[in-house]
């Protein structure tokens, strides 16, 4: 059983052997998740105002990133939770503030909304794979697990964006196009990660590290808009 968790995984275009560094551009390409969270907190600090939520959120990022690392340094099973744990509590967790803070949800019912968006997430998968009979993991180099976040983050978008009653609220509507430019740089970032392999005949380091590059662009992105909207509504 030890053995399974030390199991080499070679995933990404980039990787060739088990080394250490095998991946060095997608291993320091992680660099920019701790950028992206230092400079959330700097902000956040600037502002002057305690918004505990998001300089949870920062330090989460800075997770993000070490874990990453673990990841395309190691390859092994273990390392690859690392990876893939910190990016989920990231989602889930925004989530959860989005359906607090933008939509004033109760706690009760913003946790319930919450289980149910991770109950999709978990199920989506399975449930593509019974209907087309073929692996989405396999034909998305593993990206089919993030198609829920983007639709998420692009209804969260749509619901800003709809008028109140006979008003559109200008935090709202403020919030409402960033967070759909958010979600089209997700979409983007995702490509690069889904396309990683496709490219190696033609680009042996692949596109992974773009992934990662645009990828902390966005949890940046999420977190300035969430503490720029309590202010404006504060």
């Amino acid at each position: 059983m030890a053995g399974d968790w030390l199991t080499p995984i070679c995933a990404y275009c980039e990787r060739s052997d088990p080394g250490f560094w095998a991946e060095p551009v997608n291993a320091l390409s992680n660099a920019a998740f701790l950028v992206a969270a230092g400079l959330a907190a700097w902000r956040l600090r600037r502002a002057g105002t305690a918004d505990v939520p998001a300089f949870l959120l920062s330090a989460l990022v800075a997770v993000v990133g070490v874990g990453s690392f673990l990841f395309h340094t190691l390859a092994v099973r273990w390392s690859l939770l690392a990876d893939v744990i910190p990016i989920a509590l990231f989602i889930y967790a925004y989530f959860l503030l989005a359906m607090r803070r933008y939509f004033d949800l109760g706690i009760g019912a913003a946790l319930a909304t919450t289980v149910a968006f991770a109950a999709v997430n978990l199920g989506l998968e399975p449930i593509l794979d019974g209907l087309t009979g073929r692996s989405m993991d396999a034909l998305t180099n593993g990206s089919i697990g993030y198609a829920p976040a983007i639709l998420a983050l692009a209804g969260v978008a749509a619901g800003l964006l709809a008028p109140q009653g006979c008003r559109l609220g200008p935090a709202r509507h403020e919030a409402g196009r960033a967070l759909l430019g958010i979600a089209a740089l997700f979409a983007v970032s995702l490509a690069f990660r889904t396309f990683d392999r496709a490219v190696c005949p033609v680009w042996p380091l692949g596109t992974h590290a773009l992934w990662h590059l645009l990828n902390a662009g966005v949890l940046y992105g999420l977190i300035a808009v969430a503490a720029r909207y309590r202010r404006r509504r504060s």
